[in-house]
């Protein structure tokens, strides 16, 4: 029997570049949000819980919308991206801050909700039911119990992952052996007929190829990586206490900190699977389009939850 293990939803983006809060764009043929696709895909797999980090202003309208669908099927809980980890130190120059911190910051605010390995994913993306089935496996083989810890990550082909209306943020991987050796928190756009990425740290940018690894933030961990957040949160905060509104605490950054400190390893799992998102508006009739496709050819049943 498999274990217990919960996918982790980070829901807290304000939604910018696509103009709204893209996580409830009905994009099913019943009113159904890529997450509706996305849990589905999970409980299949073999998750038992799903866990949404939202902002505290926006739980009612998670409640109502996807809450309601998916409750009678998944034990479903929320937490919330808020200023409340900040310690007292630090809680002065960042409280004014209006966008959230973070991706790593965003699984650090679900510390409390999850006792178990879990899955880590993002509200508006696509992934793909393989995927699913991949993280499982491997979440039911993580060891908890020696260091370094295992964690791992469903790693894309760059070529998958790309939309025709601009810049996506991928982590942008160096695999050794299946293991990960860097990965860099990038935008990427194809310009001409090369693929350009540009770190969001450094502000440089350089070429990839299409079978490229990249991080979608689908990654494996278990509870033992709060702790490391936690420790490298402190770090983060005191190198940026200059600079609060424009920083961000990326997931990436965290792992690849975690693996050069040998505290943990991340195993790599290569997925052919294609992406779908919604990172701008134009993206979301391709969207419609991959998914109706999808249960024409029965992958999807048109009525999603009955």
């Amino acid at each position: 029997m498999s274990k217990f293990k919960t996918l982790l939803i980070m829901a807290a983006g304000m939604g910018n570049r696509y103009g709204g809060l893209k996580q409830i764009e009905k994009m099913g043929p019943n009113g159904e949000f890529i997450l509706d696709y996305s849990i589905y895909d999970a409980k299949k797999a073999g998750f038992n819980k799903v866990v949404f980090v939202i902002k505290k202003e926006n739980y009612e309208i998670f409640k109502e919308t996807i809450g309601k669908r998916i409750e009678p099927y998944i034990t479903t809980e929320y937490a919330f991206q808020d200023d409340s980890l900040i310690p007292e130190k630090y809680y002065e120059i960042f409280k004014n801050r209006e966008k959230p911190l973070g991706t790593a910051h965003a699984i650090l605010s679900a510390k409390n909700n999850i006792h178990e390995p879990f899955a880590v994913i993002n509200a508006d993306d696509f992934y793909g039911r393989d995927a699913y089935i991949k993280a499982s496996e491997v979440l039911d083989n993580l060891k908890e119990d020696k260091t370094p810890y295992e964690y791992a990550m469903i790693g894309y082909l760059v070529k998958n992952t790309m939309t025709e209306n601009g810049a996506v943020k991928r982590g942008v991987c160096e695999v050794t052996n299946n293991y990960l050796t860097n990965i860099i928190e990038c935008s990427i756009e194809r310009k001409d007929s090369k693929i350009i990425a540009t770190s969001l740290n450094e502000n440089i940018s350089f070429e990839v190829s299409d079978d490229d690894i990249v991080s979608m933030n689908l990654s494996l961990f278990t509870p033992s990586f709060f702790k490391y957040i936690e420790k490298d949160f402190i770090n983060f905060l005191e190198k940026n206490k200059e600079d609060p509104e424009n920083c961000e605490f990326f997931m990436p950054d965290v792992i690849f900190s975690a693996i050069l400190e040998k505290y943990a390893t991340v195993k790599v799992y290569r997925t052919n699977a294609s992406w779908y998102g919604i990172t701008y508006k134009e993206d979301a009739e391709n969207v419609k389009k991959a998914l109706k496709e999808m249960i024409t050819s029965s992958e999807y049943p048109n009525n999603l939850w009955d």
